[in-house]
């Protein structure tokens, strides 16, 4: 970045520190004027210490035990009427995992049914989520909902399920629900997720020509073109990303954003494209758009996989500067740069840094500090880490396991790299096949061939099992 400096120490003081709010203790204020002083207010202060009731107060003591007794008695009903909700609302939830059997009801409770439903929309259960969208459409009391609606097609968008979303988004029409800005660019968003640019394009369209149902009818917003541009860019089709940006900047209504310039930054940064999101940046900057911390963590990840580490130093100093406080993503970007420069007093000190904030790292920082340990060949250093993880309550994935398997392998600790499975097993963290061809290539490299063998079988059997069978015309 031509505007910042490369700083002397790359790494600053803690950003966000709260400072020691400890109040001076009273006994600083004032000296005393002599030994006998001193000695007088210690008597004073262990007399008021010893000092206690001469006789238990029998009236109070009943009182308290009468108070006891009641708010005792309290707590029980009150757990029975919560216990006899929950398993009301068991039997509900019961009833919907049923739903199409004999004992399918159109008169659920309203909160019940809409909490499963929430709940299935968070876990990005699409299926489960429709089921119980299609029963909530059943009940006398249903009323559409176009906010609903819109909830299940960013959700569907998400699982990259564009049709079922384009499905949804007619039903909501069918049903009455006004369309907008908002319900457009869920669907949107559900077509660029999956790749489908030119439906999402074509949409783009739509929008601009929709009869005037509105004063103004329907036209793309900010949000649209962002979610455009940041699938574009995901996508590397970059010429169309440009065109889209030079459309926004032509219809005069949409102006960009902050995360208009977060999505052309990662686009070009991500791609190695330096120079011109440098220049970007500059340009958005000039226009009055001004960078918050996502920008400083593309900037960040951007010079950190091309290793100009000189620049990612420059924006840690900006931000210490301009007091933009580190989040997890910001250590994440650093600590894994850093461990793959092999610089390990640099990653350490980060991951102290970390912790001292009050960050707690999750899986992704622990499989930097993994792969860097396995780079360097410090296998104590990485039961280390398994050390900490034992004292976390940080969720372990498979990506993380495959992390170590790949670390082990590296280093040729093949016994520690089979222990690894047995562990998946235990935390009932299934293996996929990246894990069993990462094992495979390192039994390969060492020349341990008939491990080697001995994995491929086992993964092309039951690689057989789980696919569907061919028929042979």
């Amino acid at each position: 970045m031509a505007s910042l400096s490369t700083p002397a120490n790359p790494f600053p003081p803690p950003v966000h520190r709260r400072p020691d709010t400890k109040p001076p203790t009273v006994w600083s204020r004032r000296k005393p004027n002599s030994r006998t002083e001193t000695v007088s207010e210690q008597t004073n202060a262990l007399t008021v210490k010893e000092r206690g009731p001469s006789r238990i107060d029998v009236s109070k003591l009943k009182e308290r035990e009468e108070r006891e007794r009641k708010e005792g008695l309290n707590r029980k009903i009150g757990s029975q009427k919560a216990i006899s909700i929950i398993l009301r609302r068991e039997a509900t939830k019961a009833v919907i995992e049923k739903k199409g059997g004999p004992n399918n009801s159109k008169k659920l409770l309203p909160r019940t049914v809409l909490e499963a439903l929430h709940e299935r929309i968070t876990a990005l259960r699409w299926e489960s989520a429709l089921k119980v969208f299609e029963l909530l459409r059943e009940q006398l009391w249903y009323r559409p909902n176009s906010g609903m609606y819109i909830k299940l097609i960013v959700m569907l968008g998400k699982c990259k399920q564009p049709e079922k979303a384009h499905n949804l988004f007619q039903a909501m029409i069918d049903e009455g629900c006004g369309v907008n800005h908002e319900s457009y660019t869920a669907l949107l968003s559900a077509y660029s997720r999956s790749g489908l640019f030119d439906k999402a394009f074509s949409l783009l369209e739509e929008m601009k020509n929709i009869p005037d149902c509105k004063p103004d009818g329907i036209k793309p917003s900010t949000i649209t073109y962002n979610t455009l541009i940041d699938a574009y860019g995901k996508a590397r089709k970059f010429p169309k990303m440009e065109s889209t940006l030079v459309e926004m900047l032509r219809e005069g209504q949409c102006e960009p954003d902050v995360w208009t310039m977060n999505s052309t930054l990662r686009a070009f940064g991500g791609s190695g494209q330096i120079e011109t999101m440098e220049k970007c940046y500059e340009k958005f900057q000039l226009a009055g758009i001004q960078p918050d911390i996502k920008t400083f963590n593309v900037l960040l990840d951007s010079y950190g996989k091309t290793g100009n580490y000189e620049k990612m130093s420059s924006v840690m100093e900006y931000m210490q500067k301009y007091h933009f406080s580190w989040t997890l993503v910001t250590y994440n970007i650093v600590i894994d740069a850093f461990g793959k420069a092999g610089d390990l007093k640099q990653m350490e000190f980060l991951f102290r840094l970390m912790q001292s904030e009050r960050i707690k790292p999750n899986c992704v920082t622990l499989c930097s500090l993994i792969r860097a340990y396995g780079q360097a060949g410090r296998a104590e250093k990485i039961t280390g880490v398994l050390r900490f993880v034992e004292n976390t309550d940080v969720t372990l994935d498979t990506i993380f396991f495959n992390c170590l398997v790949d670390a082990y392998g590296m280093m040729g600790c093949f016994a520690e790299m089979k222990g690894v499975l047995e562990t998946m097993e235990k935390k009932r963290c299934m293996p996929d096949r990246i894990t069993y061809r990462t094992m495979i290539n390192a039994y390969t490299i060492a020349g341990m061939t008939s491990h080697a063998q001995e994995l491929k079988d086992f993964l092309n059997n039951s690689l057989q099992k789980t696919s569907p069978r061919r028929h042979n015309h």
